[in-house]
């Protein structure tokens, strides 16, 4: 007999969901008289005394100096409609499963097979029409994942209640495996590839397929042939595990086909880059293990090395924002941990590139009718802070650095990156912790979560773009609680020697996962009826495809297995031998003893046929804005501060605990009020040591409507600019790419790539930069309809994101932005020129006017020698100590910049930029909002003002001006004329106004 106990805040106590749902109702609908109440519901589908449901509604349930509860008992009062939201069956219930665990501790008891404790929440409206509580429903709630349920009071009173609903998954059970046949016509198989292995054909005559597998034709007919050569047919499992490991998600297709003359995008530009720069740096070479593990590895100091990933987690954030965010946290997460043998998470970070969140207009769908519509840019938005927010802190690992860019072009389909650095020490137990080898004859153990439908066809689902029929089924939910006990565990057992390799269970499942390892030895066997199931009527297929969540595989020695276990058992993680390792050169799969695979590890992992691609590149015929100069700029960059590009993003970074560890040393937010945003940020993983990782990022995607060559070399030298300009050793920074491209079969857009992935190569080289992992992202495109049924598409900007990870030596040495005392020097390095293409400026000019950003002709441009030279000389100046603030100019140019540094500090600065280095004849405007490269700001002492000079010799760069004590910004351009002059409150008002829901 199922009990409900339901929890509500007592009177007078602030309810922030119910206020954040208010103002959205008054915003949004415009009903200003709205009120709204929140109750937390929690349904216990277990049979449980009187006295021990009192129990846990007393001590688990309850707060008792802020809440009420009940059992049993509605708690709603004076309501006009409520609406409770609670997940679907098979959905993953993170608080219903952390409370089920609560229960379980604090009564004794097991539960049974099907028992479970599930969580929901009731909103109270009052003031509200039934239409318009049913669109709040809608806000409320993600249909493919979630169900509402809206009562009046009058029904609710009738009723005695919302109705008890419990989300029980009902399957029959199956072994079913069915065999494919390959030998049919062309088309047949075409539609194999695209929309699935057949299901049934229902009642009404209709072929019901199970979902993308993303083979296109060559692909379909390899696989053909090698079973043709084994004399048989595939099994549906062999086919779906072949689709897994050949996806563009998995197998990055595109970077590794033959590209025009090129061998390959990775091995010609990234993977030789890394190469030829390792061979520069020599006995100074810090990287460790690059593109060969789930994520990169550098020296961090004698003891400890660091690795680090970025990873997107874009199409699932497009159906269910929310799930794909904290997915996409804890999936990365458990990059590092499979990375040698398993690293200690140490530091996440965040990317989000979303639509308009305060776009007006109708939205479009993926179905005629006005069928499925996207999600709003908001609610993307707000699920997506949500999910890596729940992650994150949950985790218990700190996410200092993070970044929001904003463009109508990913209103289709957001762009979600997402990272993690770890620490994994040198050597355990005599062997190095950056290696693994799996042996055969050791146990596979998959440990942690149980497999449920939850991401069926995720990976290939990633490889195509977002159309009418993309699978619900692909959209999972992290447990980050789960994975924190797992990880614990690993650690322990890493440091005792009991495993001999380790990865995650990401994109394919045990696919995956199992047929990686058994390359590291030569063979697997797989007993799929071993395999731990959520519930009951998994298919064989969806059980060895299937992503869910928070699993690692283990490769375990048999004389090890008891003490893994123990150790697995004292941390409350679920481990299971699955099979083991073998050297018989085949991945093989049994069920019951029935053979279900038996396929060559070879031809699984290297039997997919090369794509031959070809390219074409048009530089676009952007006009060039003609734009009328002003007397005064003051009203322009006040304007510039509040855009949804440049304004505050402290909202977003407030809810990320950047403190957990105790390691946060350059805080995301800096300032006299904590409340303005450094470009990089500092953590020091070791709290015994003195040595910080920084982490920053540049991407900049506009750049790429002139350019993407220019979008690319800007990446890096921003990513790189910003942690030297927080003390990072210019000699010990390593990066990251992740391109996050669309229609990739189309030879403009591979153009676009090859030029894009040359100025990654270029850059590298004359900045002395090392690659040491990345990720693509090949086809973020949306396929749809507007309201009046056209067929629409909507890609995203071609967008290449560089992550960086820099060594700073000595963490007493950083330095932040903001001036730090009146009459220190202000000091302008890097030459200023006319690179206004793609700009801030730009952009506003032209969307006041046309409504339409202004690209522009010429976008900025990187000598990257001459930038390595200038770092290394800032390296040293602040490893001297010698500047008060430094502050790189990037996005909205120096005036932006110079904004930043008299928000945080809340002091001026008066400036005269009549000496400062430029181009001559340069416009007033592109002086203070060109986004040249390379360019940083210094406040100096003016006892250290020799010594910097001296340090700085052979600089483009001059003294401009002064701190100043009064809050002012006060800039004389060249021509004489004071261009700017303005409160430092005006331009926080403008900052901190826009994204202040």
């Amino acid at each position: 007999m199922a009990s409900r106990i339901e929890v509500k805040l007592k009177p007078g106590m602030s309810d922030a969901l119910g206020i954040s749902l208010r103002k959205r109702i008054e915003s949004d609908l415009g009903v200003k008289a709205a009120e709204v109440a929140v109750i937390d519901a929690f349904t216990v589908d277990k049979d449980l005394e009187p006295g021990d449901l009192e129990k846990c509604r007393a001590r688990i349930f309850t707060d008792p100096l802020t809440q009420d509860s009940s059992i049993d008992s509605p708690l709603a009062l004076d309501f006009d409609y409520v609406v409770e939201v609670g997940f679907l069956p098979g959905v993953t219930d993170n608080v219903g499963r952390t409370s089920r665990a609560a229960v379980s501790d604090l009564l004794k008891i097991e539960f049974a097979p099907g028992e479970s404790v599930y969580s929901s929440r009731q909103y109270l409206l009052k003031g509200v029409t039934r239409d318009e509580a049913e669109r709040v429903a809608a806000w409320l709630h993600n249909p493919l994942i979630e169900r509402a349920q809206l009562k009046s009071l009058e029904e609710f009173t009738n009723d005695e209640g919302m109705d008890m609903a419990i989300p029980k998954v009902n399957l029959p059970a199956s072994d079913r495996v069915d065999e494919i046949d390959l030998n049919v016509p062309d088309d047949e198989l075409l539609k194999l590839g695209k929309e699935g292995v057949l299901d049934y054909v229902d009642h009404k005559g209709n072929e019901i397929r199970r979902g993308p597998l993303a083979l296109g034709l060559d692909y379909l007919y390899a696989i053909r042939d090698y079973f043709n050569g084994e004399g048989r047919k595939p099994t549906d499992v062999e086919i779906e595990s072949l689709a897994q490991t050949w996806s563009e998600h998995c197998k990055h297709t595109i970077f590794a086909a033959r590209l025009d003359e090129i061998d390959s995008i990775f091995k010609t530009y990234i993977q030789a880059a890394t190469r030829e720069v390792r061979e520069m740096m020599g006995e100074n070479d810090f990287c460790v293990s690059v593109f060969s593990d789930n994520s990169g590895i550098i020296r961090f100091n004698d003891e400890y090395d660091v690795c680090y990933k970025v990873e997107t987690h874009n199409s699932p954030s497009a159906l269910d924002p929310y799930g794909g965010a904290i997915t996409g946290i804890v999936g990365v997460n458990r990059d590092p941990m499979g990375t040698g043998q398993g690293a200690k998470l140490a530091v996440n970070m965040y990317g989000f590139c979303f639509g308009d969140p305060y776009f007006k207009d109708e939205l479009f769908y993926r179905g005629k009718g006005k069928q499925n519509p996207i999600l709003h840019p908001k609610v993307i938005f707000e699920g997506v802070r949500r999910g890596v927010e729940h992650g994150g802190n949950k985790s218990g690992i700190p996410t200092p650095w993070g970044f929001i860019t904003f463009d109508e072009r990913y209103m289709g389909k957001p762009l979600v990156f997402v990272g993690t650095a770890g620490l994994i020490p040198h050597l355990r137990n005599g062997r190095r912790s950056g290696e693994k080898k799996a042996k055969a004859g050791d146990l596979i153990i998959m440990a942690g979560g149980r497999v449920g439908k939850d991401g069926i066809h995720g990976a290939t689902f990633s490889s195509e773009g977002l159309h009418e029929g993309s699978p619900a089924s692909a959209v999972q939910i992290g447990d980050p609680i789960t994975q924190k006990k797992m990880h614990d565990a690993q650690i322990e057992l890493r440091d005792l020697g009991l495993y001999n390799s380790v990865t995650d269970n990401g994109a394919g499942g045990l696919s995956c996962s199992v047929g990686e390892m058994a390359t590291e030895c030569g063979g697997a066997l797989v007993e799929l009826e071993k395999i731990p199931i959520k519930y009951a009527g998994l298919l064989p297929y969806e059980t060895w495809i299937s992503e869910s969540q928070e699993r690692m595989t283990y490769s375990v020695p048999p004389q090890n297995l008891d003490r893994f276990m123990a150790v697995m058992k004292k941390h409350d993680v679920e481990a299971t031998i699955i099979g083991a390792f073998t050297d018989s050169s085949r991945c093989r799969v049994t069920l019951n003893g029935q053979s279900i695979m038996d396929v060559d590890l070879d031809f699984l992992h290297n039997g997919l046929p090369r794509m031959e691609l070809k390219s074409s590149w048009t530089p676009p015929d952007n006009p060039e804005p003609v734009i009328a100069e002003k007397e005064d700029y003051s009203d322009d960059l006040v304007r510039m501060m509040g855009r949804l590009n440049l304004c505050s993003r402290e909202y977003v970074v407030r809810q990320y605990d950047h403190e957990v560890q105790g390691g946060s040393v350059i805080k995301p937010l800096v300032g006299v009020d904590q409340d303005v945003h450094q470009d990089a940020t500092v953590t020091r993983p070791l709290l015994d040591s003195t040595q910080g990782l920084a982490l920053s990022s540049g991407m900049h995607p506009w750049y790429g409507d002139v350019d993407p060559y220019a979008m690319a070399e800007c990446a890096i030298d921003t990513a790189i600019r910003n942690v030297v300009a927080v003390g990072a050793d210019p000699d010990r920074v390593a990066i990251l790419d992740n391109f996050c491209w669309c229609s990739s079969n189309e030879t403009e857009r591979l153009g676009q790539l090859k030029r894009a992935a040359r100025a990654c190569y270029d850059a590298a080289i004359s900045m002395r930069v090392p690659f040491i992992s990345g990720k693509d992202s090949m086809f973020n495109d949306f396929k749809g309809f507007d309201g009046e049924d056209n067929p629409i598409k909507i890609s995203v900007p071609p967008t290449l994101l560089i992550s960086s990870i820099g060594i700073v030596p000595d963490i007493m040495k950083c330095q932040t932005l903001e001036p730090k005392a009146p009459g220190d020097y202000v000091y302008i390095v890097g030459i200023t020129r006319d690179e206004m293409g793609a700009s801030e400026y730009y952009a506003m000019l032209g969307e006041m006017e046309t409504g339409k950003r202004w690209i522009g002709k010429r976008a900025p441009s990187v000598n990257g020698s001459e930038a390595r030279e200038r770092y290394l000389k800032v390296f040293r100046v602040l490893d001297e100590g010698l500047a008060a603030s430094s502050a790189p100019i990037g996005t909205g140019g120096l005036a932006y910049a110079l904004a930043k540094m008299v928000m945080a500090s809340e002091m001026g600065l008066s400036l005269d930029l009549s000496y400062m280095p430029r181009e001559t004849h340069l416009a007033d405007f592109k002086i203070l909002f060109s986004e040249s490269m390379g360019r940083l700001i210094f406040t100096v002492a003016p006892a250290n003002r020799r010594r910097f000079e001296e340090m700085m010799s052979g600089e483009p760069m001059d003294l401009v001006g002064k701190v100043t004590e009064e809050p002012r910004l006060t800039v004389r351009a060249p021509s004489g004329k004071v261009t700017m002059d303005v409160e430092v409150k005006s331009l926080k008002l403008s900052y901190k106004s826009t994204l202040n829901w």
